[in-house]
């Protein structure tokens, strides 16, 4: 009795369409948003975006891609004053809270290299009508940041991910 062989290129063809099977959704690449003074991972090209600062506003930033169904985000601000980052960071949170129609969620702990420690700091995960957020705050010297990872479910591990990689080099 032989044993039955694959022929060449049907064997490759299973290969192949393994290997598509195993692609990851999410493609990480280093990113370094221009005007953000930050250093990231994103799973996914993003746009960038920036508004320059006007009499009435600070200059904002953004830089934002989907990957399957998350949307993944980078936005920070240069506030002028010190005294305006706690507010900031609490206005950026509270923002995309009330947005998701969500309730107040537990803040935990945020530690990232580069960053200024603010007791207005943190990351959270909340739950709206339909949608989840993880979302983090930060700040390094008078710039304000909020991380921010959006869709119909949750991914933790992408989630941890993204905020191990951010970096706010001197």
């Amino acid at each position: 009795m032989t044993p039955l062989k694959t022929p060449p290129r049907a064997g490759l063809l299973a290969c192949l369409l393994l290997l598509g099977a195993c692609a990851p959704s999410l493609n990480w690449r280093e990113v370094r948003p221009e005007g953000s003074g930050a250093e990231l991972m994103f799973p996914c090209k993003p746009e960038q975006a920036r508004r320059p600062a006007s009499a009435q506003e600070p200059a904002m930033g953004l830089a934002v891609c989907r990957a399957g169904e998350l949307g993944f985000s980078l936005s920070w601000s240069e506030m002028p004053r010190p005294d305006m980052v706690g507010p900031a960071l609490h206005a950026m949170g509270e923002g995309l809270r009330q947005r998701l129609k969500a309730p107040e969620a537990a803040w935990q702990a945020l530690q990232l290299p580069g960053m200024t420690p603010r007791p207005e700091s943190g990351q959270q995960a909340l739950i709206g009508s339909g949608q989840k957020a993880r979302q983090a705050l930060f700040s390094r010297g008078l710039k304000v940041y909020q991380l921010v990872m959006l869709g119909p479910k949750d991914d933790e591990l992408a989630w941890q991910n993204f905020v191990a990689s951010v970096r706010l080099p001197q």
